[in-house]
């Protein structure tokens, strides 16, 4: 290898010149917060406010745990009173209870997103006795299970029909 096809001002193979790498810093951009490109927020609507109007179910910490879950867990009203919810008088139809109930819903829940591909939802399969007031047998139906961010950003799973937001 001759002189010539060194880099002006290299001394040998290994080194370059002072001008071989140039680079220089852009100038420091303002942080960009959700208000600058959405504008300010109109409504919010938080999980626990869902909760206390009774859009979401929450499900008690500690059949939570017991099920596997380590986040909080709650279940859309419409979730709710298809899957687990269950009255004495539902009883005509068959013997069950809404916290059975309860448990399927999470025993399966569990179960998809141990089965899923790691991403933010999965698809539940269950069966379950409609509420109907005739069914004695169970019938397939499926839910939805999003992990998601709570009020304070910590994860949460909601457990919902499929196509509810």
């Amino acid at each position: 290898m001759t002189d010539k096809t060194l880099i002006n001002g290299a001394a040998n193979r290994d080194s370059l010149g002072p001008d071989a790498m140039r680079w220089t810093p852009e100038p420091e951009q303002p942080a960009v917060s959700v208000a600058d490109v959405f504008g300010e927020v109109i409504h919010g609507y938080s999980r626990a406010r869902a909760i206390a109007d009774g859009v979401l179910v929450a499900v008690g910490d500690g059949i939570a745990r017991e099920a596997g879950f380590r986040f909080p867990v709650a279940l859309t009203a419409a979730a709710w009173a298809d899957c687990v919810a269950w009255t004495d008088e539902d009883n005509r139809q068959t013997c069950q209870d809404e916290e059975g109930r309860l448990w399927d819903v999470l025993r399966m829940t569990r179960y998809a997103i141990r089965r899923s591909d790691g991403g933010p939802s999965c698809t539940v399969d269950l069966y379950r006795v409609p509420r109907d007031g005739e069914s004695e047998e169970g019938e397939r139906t499926q839910l939805l299970a999003t992990c998601g961010p709570g009020d304070d950003l910590e994860p949460v799973i909601t457990i919902s029909l499929p196509g509810e937001d």
